[in-house]
């Protein structure tokens, strides 16, 4: 498996080092191996787990908080995926499918809150927009 330096993990995140340290310490990264020198050493799962962060604050506009929210989420999402494809058992294959429906339920209902409080927002804003319009023709 190939590991990363963090100068190598900011690069190809965007982010500061300083920036990926601190979601470790906040507990929204997990924590990398480090080398023998104190190192810390990135796999490619950290780099996917960091760009799931920054779509999930830039593109959604998430918290900190809702970011710990939606990672842990979609951690146990992947859990959950693995425990279904590894077990044989159709039964046990159905109520996986029952629980990673529950959690991919959960992710939705974020999203669509966070849309909902958006749409509000703009709603405002296109009342002002359109009183600034109306006060322009007059």
């Amino acid at each position: 498996m190939e590991q990363y330096k963090i100068d190598d993990v900011a690069k190809a995140c965007g982010l500061t080092k300083r920036t990926i340290r601190y979601y470790e310490e906040i507990g929204i990264l997990m924590p990398p191996e480090r080398s023998e020198g104190g190192m810390r050493l990135y796999t490619q799962q950290h780099i996917d787990r960091l760009n799931q962060i920054i779509k999930a604050r830039d593109v959604l506009g998430y918290t900190l908080q809702e970011i710990q929210d939606f990672v842990a989420i979609r951690e146990e999402m992947y859990g959950r995926r693995n425990v279904y494809k590894e077990t044989g058992d159709e039964a046990a294959k159905k109520l996986e499918l029952i629980e990673i429906k529950r959690v991919v339920a959960k992710q939705l209902e974020m999203i669509d809150q966070k849309l909902q409080t958006m749409t509000e927002f703009r709603k405002e804003i296109d009342e002002i927009y359109q009183r600034v319009c109306k006060a322009l023709e007059s």
